[in-house]
């Protein structure tokens, strides 16, 4: 972004004037878009509003530059923020980036990348709990390098690939050259795996950790990217600085897209050249900065068919939307929406079929819907199926256009009574249901006619079975502990199975949630897997291993065995009794026990000065000799250790009558 301020009072400068010129000259036009189409209010009151993405389940999560995660839920938006995060919001800092894990609606982990107080970018993975994160759940994936005075150009959007991989914008930090230096994240397309490991197929293998990562260079301030479903086509909306605003294609890893030698198109065979670019000027078609694009590849919309595949851009001075059609190294613009207005800073395809952007000056959220009529458009096709028989087979389309819709399958051509749905579902196969299936839908406009899916029927199956036979029922853990574990698989028509139809998974329950404890191992009949000595000190835990074995007609048997904790009681008291301990850096009175899982670290210690019944105390020593504060690795057998203390001795002293005799024998009482 070239400024994260929504007015134009407190701009600086050049910028000031650049902006101020933009608003004033769009300011007295009235919005325009195509016919039939409209924009509409979602929610509003988001201060601030950085970045927006959806979630698997449809509900809206948008970016607060301060650090709120807040989340539109039915159309409304939450008072609670999903996560409230304590960052440097300066100049463009702050929360800026949000991804939701591939496997979300298992997992439940959404990536944000913010600017901690340190001041630094940072990439960290939360667990959702519903509509708010589990507390204590973050997880740093990746630090980026340390941030320079300049609080302008951080990038900060990311987005899984299609290949499971996190792909990040990083912005060069206002300091061009790093933009070229592979040794630093600045400037760059990053590419790595969700808990932020190097992945396989980088195209810059070996040297520093940050040269590993990279996955294009060039780029000054990548405040967008987007793929393209189904083709992975992955593009980069790279915000210029005097002249060309730039849409990169970054599909191929390795490309270099020029930044500082070239802003816009260049001569310099080293570099490439953007797909598409723009000035910058007050008209409609010019601008000052691209802050959001999107593909449009809905599984469904009634917007007309002639949107399918294209691209759509925004520009923040420009409040306008515009439009790509791509046709292989052909690229033509048109003008979508002009006079938008409220700066807007994304823009994406939402799962509905309608676009959706943000307002930054209106602290909005909008999307563009269609009203007009438009025939049938298939959009997801049915697909062809192998069965066996006795087991259900269904087809099913995808379609859009203006409802209603009505649907007529066909067998072979022929037209199946009944079957007026966008499924069709034979519930029981034979060998006489096979053949050509296709769908032809239609409304008041016009029809469109599914492609063939054919369908084959095997004979019966008889599904597989999985044992394991290691670990053995019973069987316990330590912390550190390597748990091997070992199966076979057995298929009445294949025989024994081979490690290519095994597949093993584990989960680690704790309390009434679990958490993948090691990727799926697929081709294997065994394994390791070590337990972690550090991180959870629950003991309402265990590890369960699941088996899943596949025969060759494709039918599965899963299998699984529980592996139990050891415990021991650990005891830590103090001499004298009453004083403080503290376990994992919380205090206890002592004496104090608690049951923790064998092997599994836990930190120990107690205060050096500490006061009881008013009398002050010195830590003398632990009895069994260890530091004031230490680590414990839990023992297989009971623990106990005492802390001593020592208090100020105090002398008391009886007094004695002073005497002196002067004369006499003392008998007469003569002192």
């Amino acid at each position: 972004m070239k400024t994260n301020i929504p007015t134009t009072s407190t701009l600086p400068g050049k910028l000031f004037f650049a902006v101020l010129f933009f608003l004033i000259a769009f300011s007295a036009a009235s919005q325009t878009l195509p016919a039939n189409f409209s924009q509409v209010l979602v929610a509003n009151g988001i201060s601030n509003p950085t970045v927006m993405a959806f979630a698997p389940d449809g509900r809206i999560f948008v970016a607060q530059q301060t650090g709120q995660l807040r989340v539109i839920k039915n159309g409304a938006l939450l008072t609670t923020p999903f996560v409230s995060l304590p960052v440097s919001s300066s100049g463009e800092r702050g929360l800026l980036g949000i991804a939701f894990d591939p496997n979300f609606t298992t997992n439940q982990y959404v990536y944000l990348y913010y600017t901690n107080t340190t001041p630094r970018n940072q990439i960290s993975r939360f667990t959702a709990n519903g509509d708010v994160a589990l507390a204590g759940s973050e997880v740093l994936v990746l630090a980026l390098d340390a941030l320079s005075s300049a609080t302008n150009h951080n990038g900060g959007t990311m987005q899984f690939g299609p290949d499971g991989k996190l792909y990040i914008g990083v912005g060069e930090n206002a300091n061009g050259s790093h933009a070229q230096n592979l040794d630093t994240y600045h400037g760059k397309i990053l590419r790595i795996n969700p808990d932020g490991t190097v992945p396989a197929g980088n195209p810059y293998a070996g040297g520093t950790a940050q040269r590993q990562r990279v996955w294009a260079l060039g780029l000054r301030n990548p405040y967008t990217i987007t793929f393209q479903p189904g083709t992975g086509r992955l593009f980069v909306n790279d915000v210029g600085q005097n002249t060309w605003e730039e849409i990169n294609d970054a599909t191929t890893g390795g490309l270099n897209f020029g930044w500082p030698t070239a802003e816009g198109n260049s001569t310099n065979p080293a570099f490439t050249n953007p797909i598409y670019i723009y000035g910058h000027a007050s008209q409609i078609g010019q601008g000052c900065a691209i802050t959001g694009g999107t593909f449009f590849n809905p599984a469904s919309t009634n917007y007309p068919s002639s949107y399918t595949g294209k691209y759509f851009f925004i520009d923040y001075c420009g409040n306008w939307i515009d439009v790509l059609t791509l046709s292989g190294s052909l690229v033509t613009r048109a003008n979508f929406g002009s006079n938008i207005g409220g700066n807007p800073v994304s823009v994406i395809t939402g799962p509905d079929g309608n676009l959706y952007f943000l307002s930054r000056s209106n602290a909005a959220v909008y999307r563009i819907e269609y009203s007009g009529s438009s025939a049938p458009l298939i959009t997801s096709q049915p697909q062809s199926l192998t069965v066996t028989q006795g087991s259900p087979a269904t087809f099913s389309v995808t379609a859009t256009g203006t409802a209603p819709l009505s649907y007529q399958w066909r067998k072979n051509s022929v037209n199946i009574p009944g079957a007026n749905s966008a499924a069709y579902t034979i519930f029981a196969t034979v060998e006489a249901d096979e053949g050509l299936y296709s769908v032809v839908v239609s409304n008041a406009a016009g029809t469109a006619t599914s492609n063939s899916a054919s369908l084959t029927v095997n004979p019966p199956n008889i599904k597989p079975v999985a044992t394991i036979s290691a670990p053995a029922v019973g069987s316990t853990y330590g912390g550190g502990d390597v748990i091997s574990f070992s199966g076979s698989g057995f298929d009445a028509e294949d025989g024994q199975l081979g490690a290519s139809s095994f597949t093993w998974f584990i989960n680690f329950h704790h309390s009434s949630h679990t958490h993948p404890a090691m990727n799926d191992l697929n081709g294997v009949t065994g394994g390791t897997f070590t337990v972690p000595a550090l991180g959870e000190t629950a003991t309402d835990v265990f590890y369960r291993i699941y088996l899943v074995v596949r025969d060759a007609a494709g039918a599965r048997d899963t299998t699984f065995r529980d592996v139990l904790p050891r415990t021991s009681t650990i005891t830590l008291n103090t001499n004298p009794q009453g004083l403080m301990v503290t376990v994992d850096g919380q205090p206890f009175t002592a004496p104090y026990s608690f049951i923790s899982v064998e092997g599994i670290v836990r930190s120990v210690g107690t205060n050096s000065a500490q006061t009881l019944n008013g009398t002050n105390y010195t830590f003398i020593g632990w009895a069994n000799g260890n530091a004031q504060l230490h680590n414990l690795s839990t023992p297989v057998n009971d623990y106990v250790n005492t802390a001593n203390f020592s208090s100020p001795v105090v002398s008391n002293f009886s007094p004695l009558q002073d005497s002196y005799v002067r004369s006499g024998n003392g008998g007469n009482n003569d002192y």
